[in-house]
């Protein structure tokens, strides 16, 4: 029961820290997108403008250049990142000496120029062009719609769980139910959620609050017969014999008097 083509969502809320719900969030990432070092970069085009074309990496928004390049922007990633000069260098396109990396050392720059764009793009999400380039694509719904029926096709955002890499992956955030989900596509279920974080919605959908939908607390009701269920219907029928009783509530009875 899809939404929206290629950008649907799953029907099963994300579990882990922030979800009711678990699911198999399919093969990694790569299998489709290619790794980065696979891939390689035209003449005309930037590491940043490339970076955001692979197949995958269609959450992401170009970061401008400005903003990575004041130091102050940076603060701390160095930690998160090896080889983070040489990851630096990449994602602004300077030259690196002919000779001064292995192959094997230019994969790991690679991933680590992935990683630190990454954890650059989500401080970038949290100003004012940050946000701009992302309503463009909220509007356009290129994080994909809630797959809850009773949101009606309510657009997404992506959202972390953490403000850490490696942590979780990216899920989506719905405006209307306030529930996040794991998304469909398995070219986006193993990004990592810190390259977002756990703010960029929530501040998002404040400055644009024009983007706040109604929200409706329609809730579904389950019905017998169309009966509305009780809460308490369950237990009823388990103390009266009529659904078997768990594991535990047929030790319980042995063990009284």
């Amino acid at each position: 029961m899809a939404v929206n083509g290629e950008h649907d969502v799953t029907l099963c809320a994300a579990g882990g820290n922030g979800g009711v719900g678990d699911v198999d969030v399919g093969p990694s990432s790569g299998e489709e997108s290619g790794s980065l070092a696979e891939s390689s970069i035209s003449d005309d085009s930037t590491w940043i403008s490339w970076f955001c074309s692979l197949k995958g990496n269609e959450f992401f928004c170009e970061v401008d250049e400005d903003f990575i390049q004041d130091d102050f922007n940076l603060t701390g990633l160095s930690q998160h990142v090896t080889y983070y000069n040489y990851a630096l260098d990449t994602i602004l396109d300077a030259d690196i000496p002919e000779g001064e990396l292995d192959e094997r050392q230019q994969e790991l720059v690679e991933v680590a120029a992935e990683t630190l764009y990454g954890l650059i793009h989500a401080r970038f999400l949290l100003t004012a062009r940050g946000m701009q380039a992302m309503q463009q694509k909220f509007t356009d719904v290129a994080f994909g719609r809630c797959p809850r029926a009773l949101c009606a096709g309510q657009p997404v955002l992506p959202v972390g769980q953490s403000d850490l890499p490696r942590i979780s992956t990216v899920k989506i955030f719905c405006p209307m139910c306030w529930d996040i989900y794991f998304p469909r596509s398995r070219n986006h279920n193993t990004i990592d959620g810190a390259y977002w974080g756990t703010t960029f919605p929530h501040l998002f959908l404040h400055t644009y609050q024009s983007h706040v939908p109604l929200r409706n607390g329609e809730r579904y009701e389950p019905r017998i017969y169309g009966f509305k269920i009780h809460a308490s219907a369950g237990q009823v029928q388990r103390n009266l014999g009529t659904f078997p009783a768990t594991d535990g509530q047929q030790r319980d009875r042995r063990a009284s008097p």
